[in-house]
């Protein structure tokens, strides 16, 4: 695996691969990896000539009072991980290599739908940050595919929404969810979670797929099965952020008639926010 640190030295390998008509994958990531990232990484490997990866904690979509400082930095024991996976290129550029002029200059990439709803609601300006950021490693790497993972369902949905705007032609690839042995969601911040509350946090989990079992059986008073949710969540001692039974193309509020839903989820331990979602097909 070579590791690039500069954008001029990366764009100079990957041309060549171009040339000789190599399929370029891309996997996008804030480093601290786990089985979930390594997964994307490998089902890169599968369709695509060469593997490029990145790490790189993104300051634009953090913000007040949130957690870039202290986000788990674990670039060795990342870089290993990535060769065991396969992958033929890092890109871990400085802060001043992704933003030259400053992050108050930069010029934003803003969607303006499905952003200020769920996650964007109590993250204001997160996805505008997320936006900017991947259409940046976009231009960089130039890939024929990117890979991303269904637990930011959210985040998933706003890029593929972005790249079929702006006309950028490569392919945008969901991978599934990978969790913890007891259902929790993979992520760089389950470790923020104290000992006392790991055994409970699977909650989340519950709450939707207990959610999605009541629609299947006929229930549509979905703001009556949030509510509910919202409660077993509180009983196991965590505060929602929200349960959100949603149209799957468009994250607006589930109607009656939608046949494919996805139920999102995000709650708070002391120290930590998780997110989950579960899709259904009604058809």
């Amino acid at each position: 695996m070579r590791i690039f640190h500069t954008v001029s030295g990366l764009r100079e390998v990957l041309k060549a691969c171009r040339l000789k008509g190599l399929r370029i994958g891309f996997v996008p990531t804030m480093g601290n990896l786990h089985e979930g990232h390594l997964a994307l990484v490998e089902q890169a490997r599968s369709s695509c000539d060469i593997v490029v990866c990145s790490i790189f904690v993104n300051a634009l979509q953090f913000g007040l009072n949130e957690d870039w400082d202290k986000y788990p930095r674990t670039y060795q024991v990342d870089c290993d991980k990535l060769r065991d996976s396969g992958c033929d290129y890092l890109f871990h550029p400085e802060d001043t290599e992704m933003y030259p002029n400053g992050l108050d200059t930069q010029s934003r990439v803003i969607c303006p739908s499905m952003t200020d709803v769920l996650c964007g609601a109590s993250r204001p300006g997160h996805f505008e940050g997320v936006t900017t950021v991947v259409t940046k490693l976009f231009n960089i790497v130039q890939p024929d595919e990117a890979i991303f993972g269904i637990k930011d369902y959210q985040q998933l949905a706003v890029i593929r929404r972005m790249v079929e705007d702006l006309c950028m032609p490569m392919q945008i690839t969901a991978a599934p969810i990978h969790r913890e042995a007891d259902g929790l969601a993979m992520s760089s911040r389950n470790t923020y979670i104290t000992a006392d509350e790991r055994p409970n946090v699977v909650v989340l989990k519950e709450s939707l797929e207990w959610i999605a079992e009541q629609i299947k059986t006929g229930a549509r008073n979905f703001t009556e099965l949030e509510t509910m949710a919202i409660q077993r969540i509180a009983d196991a001692g965590f505060k929602t952020d929200y349960i959100t039974v949603s149209n799957s193309k468009t994250l607006d509020p589930a109607a009656e008639d939608d046949l494919e839903i996805t139920i999102l989820g995000a709650i708070f331990t002391r120290a930590a926010r998780l997110i989950d979602n579960l899709s259904i097909n009604l058809d």
